[in-house]
């Protein structure tokens, strides 16, 4: 199957990295290679683009849809080791660098991935196809565990509650299947909450993935090798799509403009902080034009720090 994804906030992410023709730029999350195409159009010959995926059949698809050109370098493996990437290609700095975090259209409309709740398949969410699936995490780890991952990564107030049938259904049979976990939830749902707010499980899904893939956990220090890879006026563009992503990347971005972090009530400056980097704009969402085309869009934003 052909690797597709619809990049949202486009236009808006392509301007936020103000190009150089002759800069080297990173796509950590180069999915089906949208943003990386418009990347190196924007690129000379002496421009160099590094596309970074953990996803192996994104990595097939961007050797096979980018294989005329000379200047792109496509690497599988998480952007939390953007460092090492970076130290074992000899990059010394980047003039920006671009993430899109969360799932692609790809992975959701490719039923066997189990990432969606809305088709049977084997309850897996793993986006490098490797290490710990949801079906492990569903029918290991202890309730207090269960509850605690719904409720953290998928602010589901009925956590504990699910976490109690899930525990309990998997002594009778293993969780295999979507929708074996979907029934699960729906079931330790009442009857009323579920039909509000949309798919009951939801929530529940965006929970096991994101603990699936570490995607909370690998972000501050994730963001951190990012920004300390840029180059003096370098960009660090990421694209968020729910609020613990968007707040985790709200407040590094913050901690790269603070100044004096010394008392108020100091008389002079001890501390010797000064701002890092500064904000070209607070945060971009879709405009209802792309709403109208995508509606997978609708919870993204776009935030951007530059390196001073």
């Amino acid at each position: 199957m052909e690797f597709k994804h619809i990049p949202v906030l486009f236009n808006e992410t392509i301007d936020s990295l103000n190009i150089k023709p002759d800069g080297i730029y990173a796509d950590c999350t180069a999915g089906g290679g949208g943003h990386s195409g418009a990347i190196l159009e924007r690129l000379s010959e002496k421009g160099r683009l590094v596309m970074i995926d953990q996803d192996p059949e994104a990595i097939a698809n961007l050797r096979k849809k980018f294989a005329d050109n000379n200047n792109v370098l496509i690497i599988n493996r998480n952007f939390k080791d953007i460092d090492e990437i970076a130290e074992e290609n000899a990059i010394d700095g980047f003039d920006g660098i671009l993430a899109d975090l969360g799932v692609s259209s790809h992975q959701l409309d490719t039923p066997e991935r189990g990432f969606s709740f809305h088709s049977d398949a084997p309850l897996d969410m793993r986006m490098s196809k490797q290490g710990i699936s949801a079906a492990d995490i569903v029918n290991t780890y202890d309730e207090k565990e269960l509850a605690r991952i719904l409720l953290c990564y998928g602010e589901e107030k009925f956590a504990k509650s699910i976490a109690r049938l899930i525990v309990a259904r998997r002594k009778e049979q293993p969780f295999e299947t979507t929708f074996q976990l979907v029934e699960a939830i729906k079931d330790a749902i009442p009857a009323r909450a579920r039909r509000e707010g949309g798919h009951p499980a939801r929530r529940s899904f965006q929970a096991l993935r994101i603990s699936v893939n570490q995607e909370i956990s690998i972000l501050p220090s994730s963001i951190e090798k990012m920004f300390s890879l840029l180059n003096p006026e370098g960009v660090l563009s990421i694209i968020t799509f729910h609020s613990l992503e968007d707040r985790a990347v709200k407040n590094m971005f913050r901690s790269f403009t603070e100044g004096c972090t010394c008392p108020k009530d100091f008389p002079v400056c001890v501390c010797g902080n000064t701002p890092k980097g500064r904000l070209p704009f607070k945060s971009l969402s879709p405009s209802e034009q792309e709403l109208e085309l995508n509606s997978r869009s609708r919870s993204a934003r776009l935030r951007s720090v530059i390196k001073l």
